[in-house]
C-alpha cells in the first residue's frame, strides 16, 4: 500500500514550472503561537492534493486514500489560499500568459452554465407554464391508455 501512496505522489504532483509560477502568489505561512501543533502540510503537498481534487472531480475525503494529503489539512489550505485570492491571482496569470503567447480574442466569448429547477422550490406564484398539464408527462405509445392516478389500498372489511 505504501508504494501505491508514493506513485500517487510522484503521478498527481503539479509540474515544476506550474510550482514557480504559484508560489510568489503564496502568503507566509503563520506559525502557531504556542508552537505546539504538528508541523503543516507543505504548500507544494497541498496543492498537488488540491489539484488532484479539480482534476478527477474526486471529494476531499478520498483524497486519504490517495496518501498525498489528509483531506482537512488540503481543504483548509484550500480555504485560506481561496480567502487569500491565490486561485484568482493564478488564474489571472495563466491568462497574462496566454495572451502574450497566442493572444486571446475578445471579441468571441463563451460561456457554460446549466439551469435547473431550485432544490427547494423558491417562491411560489411564479410565471404560469407554457404548456398544459396533460403534456408534462412522457408521449404514451397508442396501445395505452392514460394511467390513473394511485389510489390507496382498502384494508380487509372496509367498503365503499
Amino acid at each position: 500500500m505504501h508504494e501505491d501512496h508514493e506513485k500517487n505522489r510522484r503521478d498527481w504532483r503539479i509540474p515544476d514550472e506550474l510550482w514557480e509560477r504559484i508560489v510568489p502568489l503564496l502568503p507566509l505561512r503563520k506559525l502557531h503561537p504556542l508552537g505546539c501543533h504538528r508541523p503543516r502540510v507543505e504548500d507544494r503537498t497541498a496543492m498537488d492534493a488540491i489539484f488532484f481534487v479539480l482534476r478527477t472531480g474526486c471529494q476531499w475525503n478520498a483524497l486519504k486514500e490517495t496518501g498525498i494529503c489528509s483531506s482537512s489539512s488540503a481543504h483548509r489550505r484550500f480555504q485560506e489560499w481561496t480567502e487569500a485570492g491565490v486561485f484568482l491571482a493564478l488564474w489571472q496569470s495563466g491568462l497574462g500568459a496566454y495572451e502574450a503567447l497566442k493572444g486571446i480574442d475578445w471579441e468571441w466569448l463563451a460561456m457554460d452554465g446549466a439551469m435547473t429547477k431550485a432544490p427547494l422550490g423558491g417562491e411560489k406564484g411564479g410565471q404560469a407554464s407554457d404548456r398544459s398539464r396533460e403534456d408534462w408527462g412522457q408521449a404514451q405509445p397508442p396501445h395505452r391508455g392514460r394511467r390513473r392516478a394511485h389510489r390507496p389500498r382498502r384494508r380487509g372489511g372496509q367498503s365503499a
